[in-house]
C-alpha cells in the first residue's frame, strides 16, 4: 500500500466503518510537531469525547496527506502548524492551539480568516494586570518590555490598566544583550510585567532579566508558569485539563458558531513563595489566587 493510501486509510477508514453501522461519529484530527506531549494531549481528548472519532497525525505526514474530508474537525499545535493550515486553498474548519498573541501577529497581524479559531496560549493581558494589582497593590506604575513584534499589546494593556488606576510604562528593547534599557525601565517602574514574546523572555535572557530586577528590589511577573519555576513572582496560566474543557464545549457546537479568537475559560495561578519572602511579599495559595481573579472577572 502506497504512502498516500495508507494515509487516506488513516483519517479515513474507521471513519466510514462507523457510519456504515449508524453510528454518528464526528472526525476530530489533531495535528501539529510530533511530541509525547502532544500524544497525551490527544489520548486525553478521545478519552473525553468517546462519541467522537479523534485522531492524532503527525504535521509531516498531513502535508503528506491528499485531501481531508470538509466534515473533518482540525485541531493544530503550534506555530508551524497555523502556517501550514495559513498556506492551504481549501481546509476544514480549524482551532490552533499554543500560539501566542505575538506568534499570531507575525503571520496574521488583524486577519482573522473564516473557519480559523485561535486559542490563545498566553494569559490575558488584563487578567496579568489584575494579578499584579492582588499581589503588590501599592504598585501604580507598571513596566513592560516590547520589542517590534510585542507592541501592538500596549494600547491593549493601557485599555486594561485604566480601570484599575495603573500607568503602563513601556520601554522597547531591541538587543537583549544591552541591560541599560531593562535598567532605565526598572527606575521608572514598580513591578514588571512580561509578555509572551519569546524574543525577549526566553531561556538565553531569563538570568539577565531575574537577577537585574531583583537587584532592584523589583518583582517580575509572568510571562508563564514556566517563568515563575525560573524565578519570576506568579503568573496565571491553563493547562491541559483546562484545555481540554474548552475544546470539549467548542466540539460540541458547531463550527461555524467557533470564535476567531479566545483563551481558554479555565486557568490557574502559580506563585513562587521563595521569591515573595525574598521580596517581601504576602502570597495567598495558588488556589485562593485564582479565586480572586476568577471572582473579579465575573464582577460587572
Amino acid at each position: 500500500m502506497s504512502r498516500k493510501a495508507s494515509l487516506r486509510w488513516l483519517l479515513g477508514g474507521v471513519i466510514g466503518l462507523l457510519c456504515a453501522s449508524g453510528l454518528q461519529a464526528a472526525p476530530v484530527l489533531l495535528s501539529g510537531e510530533d511530541s509525547p506531549a502532544a500524544r497525551a494531549f490527544s489520548l486525553a481528548l478521545a478519552q473525553q469525547r468517546p462519541q467522537d472519532q479523534v485522531q492524532f497525525v503527525s504535521l509531516d505526514q498531513l502535508k503528506r496527506a491528499p485531501s481531508l474530508e470538509p466534515d473533518t474537525r482540525l485541531v493544530l499545535f503550534g506555530e508551524n502548524a497555523l502556517a501550514w493550515r495559513l498556506a492551504l486553498p481549501q481546509a476544514p474548519p480549524t482551532l490552533v492551539l499554543r500560539v501566542s498573541r505575538v506568534q499570531a501577529q507575525s503571520h496574521l497581524g488583524t486577519v482573522r480568516p473564516n473557519g480559523l479559531s485561535l486559542l490563545w496560549s498566553d494569559p490575558p493581558p488584563a487578567r496579568q494586570l489584575q494579578l499584579a494589582h492582588l499581589l503588590v497593590p501599592q504598585a501604580t506604575r507598571i513596566g513592560v518590555l516590547h520589542d517590534e513584534h510585542s507592541r501592538f499589546l500596549l494600547d491593549e494593556l493601557r485599555q486594561a490598566a485604566k480601570p484599575m488606576g495603573l500607568t503602563i510604562v513601556a520601554q522597547s528593547w531591541p538587543d537583549t544583550r544591552d541591560t541599560r534599557p531593562l535598567l532605565a525601565l526598572l527606575k521608572q517602574s514598580d513591578l514588571l510585567l512580561g509578555l509572551d514574546d519569546t524574543d525577549l523572555f526566553n531561556p538565553q535572557t531569563v538570568k539577565s532579566l531575574l537577577l537585574t530586577s531583583y537587584a532592584q528590589e523589583r518583582a517580575l511577573l509572568g510571562p508563564s508558569a514556566a517563568f515563575v519555576k525560573a524565578g519570576s513572582l506568579a503568573s496565571s496560566y491553563s493547562d491541559q485539563a483546562d484545555w481540554l474543557t474548552t475544546l470539549d464545549r467548542l466540539l460540541d457546537q458547531d463550527p461555524r458558531h467557533w470564535p476567531a479568537e479566545l483563551y481558554p475559560s479555565h486557568f490557574k495561578v502559580l506563585g513562587n513563595r521563595q521569591v515573595a519572602r525574598a521580596l517581601g511579599i504576602r502570597l495567598d495559595t495558588d488556589t485562593d489566587l485564582a479565586r480572586q481573579l476568577t471572582a473579579g472577572e465575573q464582577t460587572p
